[in-house]
């Protein structure tokens, strides 16, 4: 007897009434429900703010933090 392949587990437990390996819907929904709105604010923003190799990063990212009044942490 041969040991059984993932899928034939997997179908076997669906037959049977085994959920434990499958997710809820409402669990997906949830998850989709905390990532959409980055996807969404990516098609928006498309613009890429590019910075030389080992410069701090781009000029927007110390704008960015300038708004509230901080500025990033130096630690090299």
């Amino acid at each position: 007897m041969q040991p059984s392949t993932g899928y034939e587990t997997l179908i076997y437990d669906c037959l049977t009434g085994d959920q434990t390996l499958f997710q809820r819907a409402d669990n997906i929904e949830n998850g989709w429900r905390g990532v959409q709105p980055f996807l969404d604010a990516w098609q928006e923003q498309t613009d890429v703010q590019p910075y030389k190799a080992g410069e701090d990063g781009p000029e927007a990212a110390k704008e960015l933090l300038g708004r509230d009044g901080r500025v990033w942490l130096n630690i090299g």
